[in-house]
C-alpha cells in the first residue's frame, strides 16, 4: 500500500510538471526565502533566460522597482492572500522590458509554503486598444471639425457675395474695406477647404513605393529652404503596392516637411521601408503589409501632445496649422493603413503601414 501511495505521488509531480510546462502563462515559484526556484518554459520563453541561470537568485532580480516587493511576499506568505496588479512594468535589463499583468498566490510543497507568481505580457493588447481608443478619439474629431467647418463655409459665401456686390457701388478711395472683406473671406474659406481634408476616393493602381519616395526626396530637395541630408534605407525585395501615388506622395511629404520644420541642418531624415507579418490595422490583422518609416533624431515631438497627434489643429510649433498630420493619417485611412508615431529626444519615427495584397 505505501508504494502505490509513493507511486501516485511521483504520477501526480510529473502530471503537475508537465502541465506547467505546457502553460502559455509564465510561472514562476520562490521559495520561503523568495528566491526563484522554478520557472516553466513561458516564464524562460519571456525573461529570455533558463531556469539553470536565475535558480536561487533573489526576486527582485525581476521585480524591482515595482509592486511585487518583499514586504506584500512575506506578507503572502503569512496569510495565503493572493493578490493580483495589473500594468506592472518588468525591466528584466535595460534592453529587455515588458508590461505583464501578475497574480501572486501561496502554494505548498512538500508542506512547505511557496510563492507562485503567474505573469502574462500584455504590451500588444494594451498597444490595441489604445490604438482603437485614439482611433475613436481620431474620427470623433475629424467629425467635429468638418461639421463646423460646414457651418462656417455657407455663411463666407454669402458675406462674400455681399461685399463683391457693395464694392461695385461704392467709391474707389472706399473700396479698399470691401477688398479687404473679400480677401479675408477667401483666406477664410481656404482654411475651411484644408479642414474638411480630402475628399476624393483613392485610385488605386500599382506602384513602386520607392518610386513614390523618391518623389518626395526630389520635391523636398527643391522647395526646402534648409540643406538636409535624406537617407534612404530601402528593402529592394518589396512587391509592388496597390496605392493612390499622389495621396501617399502627398501624406509622406506633410510628415517630411514637419520634420524638417523641427530639426536643423546637422540632423538627418531617413526614408526606410520594410516588410512586416501579422501587423494589427485599426484592430484587424493583416498577414503582409509594407512599412514606411520617416526617422529623424531631432529634439522628438512634446509629451503632452503625442497622444492627440492626429488630431486636427493640433501643432507642436507657435506658428503650426495642425492640419498635416491630420490630413496624413486621413490619406493613409483611405488606404485601409494605418499612420502611427513613436517620439523621443534623438529619435522621433513615423510609420505607415499599407496591407500587401
Amino acid at each position: 500500500m505505501l508504494q502505490s501511495r509513493q507511486e501516485i505521488q511521483q504520477l501526480k509531480i510529473g502530471y503537475q510538471q508537465a502541465l506547467a510546462n505546457q502553460l502559455v502563462t509564465a510561472v514562476l515559484i520562490l521559495d520561503q526565502e523568495l528566491k526563484i526556484c522554478y520557472l516553466n518554459p513561458a516564464a524562460e520563453a519571456l525573461l529570455i533566460k533558463s531556469l539553470n541561470k536565475l535558480y536561487g537568485r533573489p526576486h527582485d532580480l525581476i521585480f524591482a522597482n515595482t509592486s511585487i516587493t518583499h514586504t506584500r511576499l512575506t506578507q503572502l506568505l503569512a496569510t495565503g492572500q493572493e493578490f493580483t496588479d495589473s500594468e506592472i512594468v518588468v525591466e528584466f535589463s535595460e534592453s529587455h522590458r515588458f508590461t505583464a499583468e501578475v497574480t501572486a498566490s501561496a502554494v505548498e510543497f512538500n508542506r512547505v509554503s511557496h510563492v507562485l507568481i503567474e505573469f502574462k505580457q500584455i504590451d500588444q493588447q494594451k498597444q490595441i486598444s489604445l490604438e482603437v481608443f485614439q482611433q475613436q478619439q481620431w474620427i470623433a474629431a475629424r467629425d467635429l471639425i468638418k461639421g463646423l467647418a460646414h457651418e462656417i463655409k455657407n455663411p463666407l459665401g454669402g458675406l462674400r457675395g455681399a461685399a463683391q456686390l457693395l464694392n461695385k457701388e461704392l467709391d474707389q478711395d472706399q473700396q479698399e474695406y470691401t477688398e479687404m472683406i473679400i480677401e479675408q473671406a477667401d483666406r477664410l474659406t481656404n482654411l475651411v477647404d484644408r479642414l474638411l481634408g480630402p475628399n476624393q476616393l483613392p485610385q488605386i493602381e500599382t506602384h513602386n513605393i520607392h518610386s513614390v519616395l523618391e518623389k518626395v526626396c526630389q520635391i523636398v530637395n527643391f522647395s526646402s529652404e534648409k540643406i538636409i541630408e535624406l537617407k534612404r534605407d530601402y528593402d529592394p525585395s518589396i512587391p509592388s503596392v496597390e496605392c493612390d501615388q499622389e495621396k501617399i506622395q502627398q501624406a509622406v511629404l506633410n510628415i517630411v516637411n514637419n520634420a524638417i520644420q523641427a530639426i536643423s541642418a546637422e540632423n538627418i531624415i531617413t526614408l526606410k521601408t520594410r516588410i512586416a507579418s501579422n501587423k494589427t490595422i485599426n484592430g484587424k490583422r493583416v498577414k503582409l503589409s509594407v512599412v514606411i518609416s520617416i526617422i529623424d533624431d531631432g529634439p522628438g515631438i512634446p509629451v503632452n501632445i503625442q497622444d492627440t497627434l492626429f488630431y486636427p489643429m493640433v501643432s507642436g510649433r507657435s506658428n503650426g496649422t495642425g492640419l498635416g498630420l491630420s490630413i496624413s493619417q486621413t490619406l493613409v485611412n483611405q488606404h485601409q493603413g494605418k499612420l502611427s508615431c513613436h517620439s523621443r529626444p534623438g529619435h522621433t519615427e513615423f510609420m505607415i503601414l499599407l496591407p500587401l495584397n
